[in-house]
């Protein structure tokens, strides 16, 4: 269908609402199905912790290993990458893949995450319910004919929603889609996005009775010495970060070398599992009951940090041969580091009365920050538990200080990880090997709107009114490059009409620092200088001779040529494609 302009942002507000209602009734039937698999599996108890917990060291054993074998022929045979987290797929479907995911992906995914969960797999639900909210979004997008930008603004919405209803965190889940399922924070992109993560909260409150999932006291923040505290608190959840991308990825690897049939990994990676279950329960399931035991201040140092060692040994064991996410993992390890951190400093200066919850909920941030490299998103999902101020600075010294380290340490997140394994290489949602194949003079523009030095203010104005694009090079008395003038230089000096007259110039109004690309730079080059720089567009000159200008690399131009290379290399694959829907 065919649809102005208007009528289209229109529906997409209207498909905003109805994403974000429909991913959210999507997400309960997946937290449904585990609770039903949970109920039915495990003895009875007030909670997952205490079900787990009561059960006999047989069935600790058992369950994990029948849920393994009822994995194993899906992943073996059907899906391969079910395994591990869920989220890179949706990352690389908004990057490379038309914003499409394959129904077979959506609907096993959702059935074998929430058996993995049901029968004690250490993994989290973020990648299922990224999945569906991303499925329901770009599906309704297609039928409606949106265009392919459109199509990946509403597969970034259903992520938010699928966030949101999960977490009860709109704000969390908003960013979590702009920041880390598209990578490119957009004002224009917020606002949708914002909306179907909020429409799905309410359609959560109002359906499901498990609200919230987590339990946060009071922020309370003593002294701004305890800031350097969370400076450290940062650095170690960025640590921990690392160690666990690492060790999942080093699981994944395990796992390929061992001589069994690929059915029976999973199998073995529940007897594994269910070994370090026995020596401690907290490891089973995504484990928000252990999570609210340290919420709550109930945990003691030595308690603390087994629960870390055991918890990190099973979640790497579990996302080398299960399907799951890895958020409420990293949430947990956050939880326990934090935890064990702020009662060790106790331990050795009393007088400080440090209080632990506090420092639970900042290494929660830390680490999730550090797996992601979505510190924002790590800032906000905190935010929206405490809905506390105070909690701001701190989150922000550690989330910074944990995405550093990281940064420098590794340099990549768990979910770009996965995506580098496959040979899929991103910048700002981006697949970078589709860039680096294409060159500024594939798509730069040779038809220049031209200013001089010399040129008086009111030929600009007027060449500002005329032009459909008013982005222009100024060039001097000798034709070569000397600066660039745009609409946003002529309204800055415009808001001071006292400091111009009839005789000012385009050499007063124009930009001079200059950034340039050569025609054969390639595009990765040229979009970093762009988006870093925020510039609309950028001069291309000559090699040899750096004032010679030559063309125009407008950002829109560059894209339009990534999009078509895009569609050319889908179609090379649609064989492929059709194989695996």
């Amino acid at each position: 269908m065919n649809f102005s302009r208007p009528t289209r942002e229109a529906l997409l507000l209207i498909f905003a609402i109805l994403i974000g209602a429909l991913t959210s009734i999507g997400v309960l039937g997946f937290l449904a199905l585990i609770s039903l698999g949970q109920s039915l599996i495990w003895p009875a108890g007030e909670n997952f912790l205490v079900q787990v917990s009561q059960a006999p060291w047989w069935l600790k054993l058992l369950v994990p290993v029948l849920g393994g074998l009822a994995l194993g022929p899906v992943i073996a045979l059907w899906v391969p990458e079910l395994r591990g987290p869920g989220v890179p797929e949706v990352i690389e479907a908004a990057a490379v893949g038309d914003s499409y995911l394959p129904p077979r992906l959506t609907f096993l995914k959702t059935l074998c995450t929430a058996l993995t969960i049901a029968t004690g797999g250490s993994v989290g639900r973020e990648g299922p319910v990224a999945i569906i909210g991303s499925a329901i979004g770009s599906s309704l997008a297609r039928l409606f004919d949106l265009g392919a930008e459109k199509v990946r603004l509403a597969l970034a919405c259903g992520a938010a929603a699928g966030i949101a209803a999960t977490f009860n965190a709109p704000f969390a889940g908003t960013l979590f889609a702009v920041e880390i399922i598209l990578g490119d924070i957009q004002i224009a992109y917020l606002g949708p996005v914002a909306l179907s993560a909020f429409v799905a909260i309410i359609v959560a409150k109002n359906v499901w009775t498990g609200f919230p999932l987590l339990i946060a006291p009071p922020f309370e923040f003593r002294h701004p010495g305890e800031l350097g505290l969370y400076l450290l608190l940062g650095l170690l959840g960025g640590l921990l970060a690392v160690l666990f991308t690492r060790a999942v990825y080093a699981s994944v690897t395990l796992y390929r070398k061992f001589s069994l049939p690929e059915w029976l990994k999973p199998a073995l990676g529940g007897l594994a599992l269910g070994l370090v279950g026995l020596w401690n329960p907290h490891v089973f399931g995504v484990g928000y009951d252990s999570i609210n035991l340290a919420l709550a201040g109930k945990l003691a140092l030595d308690a603390a940090l087994l629960i870390l060692v055991a918890k990190f040994l099973a979640t790497a064991i579990c996302l080398g041969s299960m399907s799951g996410g890895i958020f409420g993992p990293s949430l947990f390890l956050g939880a326990m580091l934090g935890t064990g951190f702020a009662l060790s400093i106790h331990l050795l200066f009393p007088g400080l009365h440090l209080h632990p919850v506090d420092y639970a909920m900042v290494g929660m941030a830390t680490v999730v920050g550090g797996t992601t490299l979505g510190p924002i998103t790590a800032i906000l999902i905190i935010f929206d538990l405490t809905r506390d101020y105070r909690t701001i600075i701190p989150l922000i010294i550690s989330c910074v200080a944990s995405l550093l380290t990281v940064k420098y340490l590794y340099g990549y997140s768990i979910y770009e990880t996965k995506l580098l394994r496959r040979g899929v290489h991103l910048v700002r949602g981006r697949d970078v090997n589709i860039l680096r194949a294409l060159r500024v003079k594939d798509c730069m523009s040779k038809k220049m709107e031209i200013l001089y030095d010399d040129t008086p203010l009111a030929e600009i104005l007027r060449k500002t009114e005329e032009s459909p694009y008013p982005a222009f090079i100024v060039l001097d008395n000798r034709g070569e490059l000397s600066g660039v003038l745009t609409l946003a230089d002529v309204r800055k000096d415009l808001r001071f009409p006292k400091e111009l007259s009839a005789a000012t110039t385009a050499e007063k109004l124009k930009t001079r620092e200059v950034v340039t690309v050569t025609p054969d730079d390639d595009l990765e080059t040229a979009l970093n200088l762009l988006e870093e720089r925020h510039f609309p567009f950028l001069p291309v000159v000559l090699s040899r001779q750096p004032k010679k200008v030559v063309g125009l690399l407008k950002l829109e131009d560059l894209l339009t040529a990534y999009q078509q290379q895009l569609l050319k290399v889908r179609l090379r694959q649609f064989p492929e494609i059709m194989k695996r829907t």
